[in-house]
């Protein structure tokens, strides 16, 4: 017998435990489809991190300038 239970009758970590069921159980194709010019968007940025590793800035400079503009 399966028994009904609010999800406010969950833990925290039962509620993480539960998206994560849930995420795992989505159809990728259909739950996150990527349209050929996503997809070759996405490939042509892959090739340029690949091609410059060390371009770009680090996430701790980003965020400390970010904070910064926001003060």
């Amino acid at each position: 017998m399966t028994r009904l239970i609010s999800v406010d009758d969950l833990t925290a970590e039962e509620r993480i435990e539960l998206i994560g069921e849930l995420w795992d159980g989505l159809d990728r194709a259909l739950a996150a489809p990527i349209t050929p010019a996503l997809a070759a968007e996405l490939d042509r940025r892959e090739a340029e991190a690949d091609a410059a590793p060390d371009a770009g800035e680090a996430w701790p400079e980003i965020r400390d300038d970010l904070r910064r503009r926001l003060r």
